[in-house]
């Protein structure tokens, strides 16, 4: 016996003398650099977006709580901080659990051998990674103190849903940070390295419970907890997020353009490094407009009635309303923001019994079901009619009431721009990013309709035009020998004529035929040259007269731009999303070259024609086709202008205050009517508004001061201006009073 003893002694010896010089070096403890994401910030600091294979966030041990603690080694190691490495006492409790019991039911793995097993070795259970494990683990510990050991761990391990470390996993699984979570929450996480994928909270809710609930035993059973402390945590009902996209932003797009130009710059290790990119997004200002437009969106939808069930499930395997079943089923389908979707238990006429993701029964009656009465009604259509097995949508209305809702299926874009540097201050590219990842602001070439028209006037004013010119309001045919093909009959957008008018009027009112008339008069080559000034592409707005309704194609980003030439006083800006990106140490490794209004080099025209445009979008605003702008925001320093394109197409609104510019479109991916009245005034007018609300609360109303080179031209309301070179020798008060003949469209009217 003792020769055998010997024997085992030498062999263990001679394997310990080979193999432990060829363990690898620790360098990698000692000098840890985990894989950190990409992560993108708005311009206050606040995360819109990160990008990785690992979902990361570093802690020092003294920055994690003692809950966070106790908790993990409750579940993991509780003789941590006792043994060498290698619990022996955990082994022999462990094997004995496992023959009384039967089967591999515990296992005796420590803290120190799960570090050495993440860093090192692979998951194959051999005997030789079992001896390499145990001798790192040795290794380990002869060099590394336990708190260092312990704070590796803690932000190493795996922890499900792309989650590495338990900072990550508290904001990942309860939105919070890791300083900040409950003794419930704290069991749920240190549950999840012995199994990320069977106790995942968010895929197997019941399971993790089970798990949680064996942690706090532990917890209460080494006395970390009280018996008070303990009861409080079994009966803590944990809130899970369900959505790993959910950011304190709702800025996905403004994310997404963020890491295409990170990653285009820095290709190599973009996701890895930690990089910080700051957008210039300001958060209070995004919220708003995600709001907005979401509301805008929902507003049209409501208006054009409920389409009915978004789909249809077979329950002839679910036994019971609490089956398991229904939860896995609404698993597989996405929320949509505050959209989420509910299976249909029952339904009648009077009431319609839903289970919610997330757990909750409801029973729906009254005003609740009011939007979908139609499709519970027995003539409804069989694909759509509410069942039992279908697929809804529930939203909490204002009171905070569950109500039927549904997926929009028209789509809405809004980005909001600095006109004095070009920083984008909102941008929302689309009603739900995870459901279409397609960017409208910046990818979307639709046509702008009658909110092309500023840019038609302001060449105007280059030509001999101003605001006080008169121009006729009648139906006008252009006979095919001018077009090439067929007569065109152009109309206004209501069918009404009102004859001779003043430009401002007619801007104001929207009237096409106007529009039409000063194009023709100014030239259409000219007029597509001139819109260049701007920021359009000049092939896609072709020489036609069409021009003039705004039949070319434009991006919301483009439209921005160009209606900041008239905010800023003529200065033509290039909007940008990215202000700097920062390296792992918080270097800058690149920022933004910043060009201010006001530098003469990217002048677009001139400032008397930008001052003169102001009035007359201002008009728009206060008796226009926007004045419920002035009404809602109850300021008179807004201006901007309208659109809608043939058949109700396209509807916009493009505006601003000299602080800020927005720009709105609603529409449909694929071209198809709106609706009759879907103007841009009703559509998109409300959006912007509702945006607008929140980013001038507290700028001053304020309007730009006429610049040199011009002369006032009449009193009050009538005040206008014209360039000086073009005035008459004629008073004030010839000019204001006298009629004005109807212009002959092959010269500038005479004022």
């Amino acid at each position: 016996m003792l020769g055998l003893v010997a024997i085992g002694i030498a062999i263990a010896a001679i394997v310990l003398v080979l193999a432990y010089p060829n363990l690898p070096s620790l360098e990698v403890l000692t000098d840890y650099r985990p894989k950190i994401p990409l992560r993108i910030y708005t311009a206050d600091g606040f995360l819109i977006g990160e990008f990785g294979e690992e979902r990361r966030a570093v802690v020092g041990f003294n920055e994690v709580p003692d809950v966070m603690k106790h908790a993990i080694l409750s579940a993991e190691d509780d003789r941590f901080y006792q043994h060498g490495g290698i619990d022996y006492a955990g082994i022999v409790r462990a094997a004995a659990t496992n023959f009384i019991g039967g089967g591999k039911r515990q296992g005796a793995s420590t803290i120190t051998q799960q570090v050495a097993r993440n860093f090192f070795l692979t998951g194959e259970k051999t005997y030789t990674r079992k001896l390499y494990e145990a001798l790192l683990s040795f290794k380990i510990e002869s060099n590394l103190t336990k708190d260092q050991i312990f704070e590796l761990y803690i932000n190493q391990i795996f922890l499900g849903q792309r989650a590495y470390g338990f900072a990550a996993a508290a904001q990942i699984y309860f939105g919070k940070p890791l300083k900040d979570i409950s003794i419930a929450e704290a069991a749920m996480l240190a549950g999840l390295p012995k199994a990320p994928s069977a106790y995942n909270p968010i895929v197997n809710p019941k399971r993790a419970k089970i798990r949680q609930q064996y942690v706090l035993r532990r917890m209460h059973e080494l006395r970390y907890i009280n018996d008070a402390q303990y009861e409080a945590a079994l009966k803590e009902p944990l809130v899970v997020k369900r959505e790993l996209s959910d950011y304190p932003v709702h800025a996905e797009f403004v994310a997404e353009m963020a890491r295409q130009i990170a990653a285009e710059r820095f290709p190599e290790d973009v996701y890895s490094r930690g990089m910080k990119v700051y957008t210039t997004l300001i958060k209070a200002e995004q919220e708003a407009a995600y709001l907005s437009l979401r509301k805008g969106v929902m507003d049209y939808d409501r208006r054009h009635g409920y389409r009915g069930a978004e789909s249809f499930v077979d329950l002839k395997d679910v036994k019971s309303d609490q089956d398991e079943a229904i939860d896995e089923i609404l698993q597989e389908i996405s929320d949509a923001g505050d959209l989420l979707p509910g299976l249909v238990l029952a339904a009648d006429p009077k009431q319609l019994k839903v289970y919610r993701k997330g757990g909750e029964l409801l029973t729906l009656t009254g005003d609740a079901i009011k939007f979908a009465a139609k499709m519970l009604d027995d003539k409804a259509p069989p694909n759509k009619r509410l069942r039992r097995g279908a697929i809804v949508r529930l939203q909490k209305d204002d009171k905070g009431t569950w109500q039927i809702s549904q997926l929009p299926e028209v789509e809405s874009a809004f980005v909001a721009v600095s006109p004095q540097d070009g920083s984008i201050r909102a941008l929302v590219g689309g009603f739900d990013f995870n459901r279409n990842k397609f960017n409208h602001a910046t990818q979307a070439w639709r046509q702008p309709g009658s909110s092309f028209k500023p840019f038609i006037y302001s060449a105007s004013l280059e030509k001999g035009y101003s605001p006080n010119s008169v121009i006729a309001d009648e139906p006008i045919i252009i006979p095919a020998s001018q077009t090439g093909s067929q007569a065109w009959e152009p109309h206004n957008y209501d069918g009404k004529y009102e004859g001779p008018m003043k430009m401002r009027t007619a801007l104001a009112k929207s009237k096409n035929m106007v529009s039409i008339r000063i194009l023709q008069s100014i030239g259409t080559q000219y007029a597509q040259d001139y819109a260049s000034r701007f920021g359009f592409d000049a092939e896609k707005h072709p020489p036609y007269l069409t021009m003039a309704l705004g039949a070319g194609s434009v991006t919301p980003w483009q439209m921005v731009t160009a209606y900041s030439v008239f905010a800023n006083g003529g200065y033509r800006i290039n909007p940008y999303v990215v202000r700097e990106i920062r390296d792992e140490k918080n270097q800058v490794l690149a920022k933004a070259a910043e060009v201010q209004a006001g530098d003469e080099s990217i002048r677009a025209i001139d400032p008397r024609n930008a001052f003169m445009m102001d009035a007359m979008l201002r008009d728009v605003t206060v008796y226009g086709t926007a004045a419920k702008a002035s009404v809602a925001l109850k300021r008179q320093d807004l201006a901007g202008k309208t659109g809608t394109t043939n058949e109700y197409v396209d509807a916009w609104f493009c505006g601003y205050q000299m602080t800020v510019v927005g720009c709105a479109w609603v529409g449909f991916d694929q071209p198809k009517k709106l609706g009759n009245s879907e103007t841009g005034g009703v559509a998109a007018l409300p959006i912007w508004i509702g945006y607008m609300s929140r980013a001038l609360k507290d700028v001053p109303v304020q309007t730009p001061s006429a610049p040199e080179g011009l002369i006032a031209v009449g009193e009050g309301r009538e005040r206008s201006y014209i360039y000086a070179e073009n005035a008459k020798e004629k008073s004030e008060e010839e000019t204001d009073s006298t009629p004005l003949p109807k212009p002959d469209l092959s010269s500038p009217p005479s004022d």
